[in-house]
C-alpha cells in the first residue's frame, strides 16, 4: 500500500513543501554574486555547516531539517502510540512502532474490530465512530488495557486527499458526514500509567483518611441516646459524599435529673480528623458542664472560653437547651447556631427568635437564654447547617424548606428523622455532614397519663413545717399505690430535705413530688442560693447528716441554683419493675 496516500501528514506539511518548490522556480542571488560559504550546506540528505576561517574543509553534520522529514519518520519515533484507521469499519492504515512495541503488529488492511482488541478493552470504537461521523476531536483520559497499563488516547478525525491523509477541521467533517467512506481517525495513545497508579495511591489515601476520619466521629457520638422518662428522642448522623471531607457535627442528650433534660448539637467548623477531634473535646467539656446543672447561657460561657483555649484557629457553633417537665418548654441559648424548630401537634412550626450569640472560641461575648414553649404533643428539632444550606440559595430558604417539611412530618422521632433527611434532598453523597436531633414530647391519655402524676405543697416554715411534709409525702405516695417500702423511703427523703431547707433556707420553700412510670422525684426549694454538699459528720455533730441519709437510700440527688433566685434539692428513686 503506498504510503504516501494511507499516511496522516502534520498540517502545514503540504504547505511547507509547496512553498520550497516556489522559492527554487526563483533566480538566487548568490547564483549570480556567489560568496565564500560560511552558512549550512546540504550533504547527504542532511544539513552541514562550514565553520568561517576553517581550511581543513571539515563540517559539522546536524542530521535532517524538520522540513525533509516525513510523517512516517516523525509519527515512527514518537513514544506515544500512533494508529490510522480509514473508512467506516476503520480499516487499518498505519502503526507506528511504540503502538507495535505495545500490542504488536497489526495487519495493514484489517478492521479494527477484528485486528486491534485494544481499542475495544479501551471503548474506543463507539467514540471513534462518533469522532468519524462528526468531524470533531474526542479524549478520554487513563483507560485501562489488561496489561495494566492505562492510556490518555485522542481521537482526531482525518480526511484523505489527492496526496495523503490531513487533519478534518469540524465544520468540513460536519458537512461531509455522510461520506465517512472517505474519513479516518488518528488515534493518539500516551502511556499514562505512573500518572494512574500515582492517582489510585493518593485516592486510596484519602480514602483511609476518610474512613478514619468517620470512625473517629462516629466513635466520639454517643452510641446511644439517653431516653429521659418524658421524651422522646431520634438522632441522625450522616457524614458527607466521598468528595467531602468528614466535618465536626456532633449531637448530645444528658440526663440532668429530676426529670430535667439538656440537648445538645454544634458544629465545629473543620474538617478531617482535626476537626473530629476538636468536636471530641467540647463534647466531653459539655457533659461536665451540663453535670454542674447550669443555665444553658452559664454552659455556653464556659464552653467558650475552653473552644478558644483547645485550639483558637478552630471554630464551632452550638445550641444548648434544657427540657424541664414542669414547666413544659425549652430554655436555651445558642451561639451562633441555627434556629430550634418546635411543631405543635396540629402541625404549626414555631422558630427560636431570641437573639444568639457568636461562634464558640471568639470571647468577648456574654451569652442569654431564651425559651420556647414545648407542649404535650409537640416536636423540637435541632439540626446543622448541612441539612439546610445550600450553594445555589441562601441559607434562609433551607429553614424555610425544613419548617415546610417538619410539619407534615408524623411518626416516632426516628421516622421524623428519616423523613427531614429525604424531604431536604440529603443524600449519600451530600456535600456536608449532617446531624439531626429530634425531640418529641408525647400528649400522653389513658393508661399511660395515670403513671405521670404531680403534687406540690407550699412550706411556711416554723416547727410544723417538717411534719406538715411528711404527712403529706404519706399521703401522696400512698395514694400513687407504691410498695410500702418505697413510701417510707420517700418519707423519710422528703422529711431530711425539708429538714436541711428548714435550717439552712429562706422562704418561700416548697416540696414538690413526682412520679413517671421509672422514677419518684422529690424535690424541695427555697429562697436561699447556698448548695449542699455532703460530708462526713463528726459522732459528736448534732446536725450534718441529713444530705448523706439521702444520698444512701436515693438513687441519685443533687442540687441547683433556681433562675429566680434560690435553689432546688432533689433525690430519685428507681421504681421496682
Amino acid at each position: 500500500m503506498n504510503f504516501t496516500r494511507w499516511s496522516a501528514r502534520l498540517p502545514g506539511t503540504q504547505r511547507r513543501a509547496a512553498a520550497r518548490d516556489d522559492r527554487s522556480s526563483v533566480p538566487s542571488a548568490r547564483a549570480e554574486y556567489p560568496r565564500p560559504e560560511t552558512g549550512p550546506r546540504q550533504r547527504d540528505g542532511g544539513t552541514s555547516r562550514v565553520t568561517p576561517g576553517d581550511d581543513s574543509g571539515v563540517t559539522e553534520n546536524r542530521g535532517p531539517a524538520p522540513e525533509d522529514l516525513s510523517t512516517r519518520d516523525i509519527l515512527g519515533q514518537l513514544p506515544a502510540l500512533v494508529a490510522l484507521v480509514h473508512g467506516p469499519d476503520h480499516r487499518i492504515a498505519y502503526v507506528n512502532d511504540a503502538y507495535t512495541a505495545a500490542f504488536g503488529p497489526r495487519p495493514t488492511g484489517a478492521t479494527a474490530a477484528e485486528a486491534m482488541p485494544e481499542l475495544t478493552e479501551l471503548s474506543l470504537l463507539p467514540l471513534m465512530d462518533q469522532v468519524l461521523r462528526s468531524g470533531t476531536p474526542r479524549t478520554v483520559k487513563s483507560r485501562k488495557v489488561r496489561s495494566g497499563n492505562s492510556y490518555t488516547v485522542t481521537c482526531t478525525p482525518v480526511h484523505r486527499g489527492t496526496d495523503g491523509w490531513k487533519q478534518s477541521r469540524s465544520g468540513r467533517g460536519n458537512r461531509n458526514r455522510s461520506r465517512v467512506s472517505d474519513g479516518g481517525v488518528l488515534v493518539y495513545a500516551a502511556d499514562v500509567t505512573d500518572h494512574a497508579e500515582a492517582a489510585e495511591r493518593l485516592r486510596a489515601s484519602e480514602r483511609r483518611h476518610r474512613e478514619t476520619a468517620v470512625t473517629l466521629q462516629r466513635s466520639l457520638l454517643p452510641q446511644e441516646l439517653e431516653q429521659p422518662d418524658d421524651l422522646r428522642i431520634a438522632a441522625t448522623y450522616q457524614p458527607g459524599g466521598t468528595d467531602a471531607a468528614v466535618g465536626g457535627d456532633w449531637y448530645d442528650v444528658i440526663t440532668l435529673g429530676a426529670g430535667r433534660t439538656a440537648l445538645v448539637i454544634g458544629d465545629v467548623m473543620g474538617r478531617g480528623v482535626r476537626a473530629a477531634a476538636v468536636m471530641g473535646q467540647l463534647r466531653t467539656a459539655v457533659r461536665a458542664y451540663a453535670r454542674l446543672d447550669l443555665p444553658p447561657h452559664e454552659v455556653l460561657q464556659l464552653l467558650d472560653g475552653l473552644a478558644a483555649e483547645i485550639d483558637a484557629s478552630q471554630i464551632a457553633t452550638c445550641a444548648y437547651a434544657v427540657h424541664d417537665p414542669n414547666e413544659g418548654q425549652l430554655v436555651y441559648a445558642s451561639a451562633g447556631h441555627l434556629p430550634i424548630l418546635v411543631c405543635d401537634e396540629d402541625g404549626t412550626v414555631h422558630r427560636a427568635e431570641d437573639p444568639t450569640g457568636p461562634p464558640l472560641g471568639t470571647g468577648g461575648w456574654i451569652h442569654t437564654s431564651g425559651t420556647i414553649a414545648l407542649p404535650p404533643g409537640s416536636t423540637a428539632v435541632l439540626y446543622t447547617d448541612g441539612l439546610v444550606e445550600r450553594r445555589s440559595e441562601d441559607i434562609d430558604e433551607g429553614v424555610a424548606a425544613l419548617e415546610r417539611a417538619l410539619s407534615g412530618a408524623k411518626g416516632s422521632p426516628q421516622v421524623v428523622c428519616d423523613r427531614l433527611i429525604r424531604s431536604l434532598g440529603v443524600t449519600a453523597e451530600h456535600d456536608d455532614d449532617v446531624a439531626v436531633l429530634v425531640v418529641q414530647h408525647p400528649a400522653r391519655t389513658g393508661a399511660d397519663a395515670e403513671l405521670f402524676h404531680n403534687a406540690s405543697l407550699d412550706l411556711l416554715g416554723g416547727t410544723e413545717a417538717a411534719p406538715r411534709a411528711r404527712a403529706f409525702a404519706t399521703g401522696v405516695l400512698t395514694s400513687w399505690r407504691f410498695p410500702a417500702e418505697l413510701c417510707d423511703l420517700g418519707v423519710l427523703a422528703a422529711g431530711e430535705l425539708v429538714a436541711n431547707s428548714l435550717q439552712h433556707g429562706t422562704p418561700p420553700m416548697r416540696l414538690g413530688l413526682r412520679r413517671t412510670d421509672r422514677r419518684l422525684i422529690i424535690e424541695v426549694t427555697d429562697g436561699d442560693d447556698h448548695l449542699p454538699r455532703r460530708r462526713r459528720a463528726d459522732p459528736a455533730d448534732e446536725a450534718g447528716r441529713g444530705i448523706s441519709i439521702v444520698a444512701t437510700i436515693a438513687s441519685s440527688w443533687g442540687s441547683r441554683r433556681t433562675p429566680g433566685g434560690g435553689k432546688a434539692v432533689w433525690c430519685e428513686f428507681v421504681l421496682p419493675k
